[in-house]
């Protein structure tokens, strides 16, 4: 592959993982934004855009984002993206009031 079209695809998943996260969870903060950009393996990105789609909170996802390449599975409920609307929450993984 050529340089360019990888770096291509960096910025295709990075951007891809962003409005994911946006969607589901709302304005994203800069630092996020930022460890995102700063992420240099395909696999990982890749990996992130599978744990944005599939995380009921954003914390979940803040905890698989800084476990960076180390992990590389997502298993249990830990990734139902529907439990927390379940349990009486909402997407964003906020209470219901």
């Amino acid at each position: 592959m050529f340089l360019f079209e990888n770096e291509s695809d960096f910025v295709q998943d990075r951007e891809d993982l962003l409005h994911i996260l946006r969607m589901r969870f709302g304005d994203i903060a800069p630092g996020i934004v930022e460890s995102i950009y700063n992420i240099d393996d395909l696999n990982t990105l890749e990996r992130l855009i599978l744990v944005a789609a599939n995380a009921p909170t954003l914390k979940i996802f803040l905890e698989e984002l800084e476990a960076g390449d180390g992990s590389f599975r997502l298993i249990g409920e830990r990734f139902n993206p529907i439990d927390s609307m379940v349990e009486g929450g909402n997407a964003y993984g906020q209470e219901k009031q």
